[in-house]
Parts: C-alpha cells; structure tokens; sequence
C-alpha cells in the first residue's frame, strides 16, 4: 500500500513538473526549480517591501559599491512565477546604475522570460515595481547623507508599500 502510494506521489509530481513546463517554459521552468538570487540581505543599501493585486509580496534588496549595484536579492511569499520573477529582476539589477533599475519594467522582465501565462504576468510587474521602489530607497538615503539629490518623489509604482 505504501508503495502505491509513493508511486502515485511521484506519478502526480512529475505529471505537475511537465505541465507547468509546457504552460510556462523552458526558461521560467528551470529558474523556478532553481531560483537564483533569493534571499535575505543584511546591510542592504536600497530594499522595498511591496504587495501585488494578488496579495503576492516580494522583497528586494539592494547592495552598491560606488553607485553601481554589485550585489542584489529578493524573497517572496508569492507564487512560482513571482519567484522566477524576482530572481530575474535581481539578476538584471547586478552592474547597473539605479537611474538604469528604473528603466526595467514588468515588460522588461516578461520579454527576458519569454513570457507568462496570462493570469500570472502581474508577478513581472510586482518584482519591477519592487525593484524601482528598492532603487528609490537608495537614492532616499544617499540624499539623506547629501551624497544625491536624485531621488524620486512620489510612488514609483502601483502596488501597495507594505512597512
């Protein structure tokens, strides 16, 4: 009986790893088995905490050294897709000067991954709000010790800043 029953698990699992490599792809398929990127960061210079429409909520955390990010992470509580979406937008975040983070959009993301499903491409959206609101952070502080006066003033996205 028990082996029936590890049979049938591990039938059922693999029958959800082919489906969800069909529906998503190749790509997303394999960042979500191994997402890169997903953690905590302590002494983060720039992170933000937001909430997506779906109630999905994603973290990213931004290291600089001069004014280029040489280290970023992300962690969320959402769904596959929003995982696979915050491990690109960390990756694309390495290199880059914060006003280039605010050109990465959720159209951005989507055209990296090849695209989503339809129901789950608010998860690109989310994580490049997040990664933007993770940038602004930066430029907050930086102008807080008089290093910048380039901060955005105002949302930079729509989903809601969770505290």
């Amino acid at each position: 009986m028990k082996e029936d029953l590890d049979a049938f698990a591990q039938q059922l699992q693999l029958s959800i790893f082919e489906e969800t490599r069909r529906d998503w792809g190749e790509k997303v398929y394999e960042r979500w088995k191994n997402p890169l990127y997903m953690g905590k960061m302590y002494g983060a210079d720039g992170e933000a905490t937001l909430r997506g429409t779906c109630g999905d909520q994603m973290q990213i955390y931004l290291k600089f050294d001069g004014e280029r990010v040489v280290e970023a992470s992300f962690q969320t509580d959402g769904c596959g897709p929003s995982v696979v979406c915050g491990s690109f937008a960390a990756e694309m975040a390495h290199g880059k000067v914060p006003e280039e983070l605010f050109e990465i959009s959720g159209e951005t993301i989507l055209s990296v991954l090849g695209g989503l499903p339809e129901d789950h491409r608010h998860c690109a959206f989310l994580a490049a709000e997040t990664l933007q609101a993770a940038a602004n952070d930066y430029l907050v502080k930086q102008a807080q010790k008089g290093k910048t006066s380039t901060a955005r003033s105002g949302p930079c996205c729509s989903a809601k800043k969770e505290d």
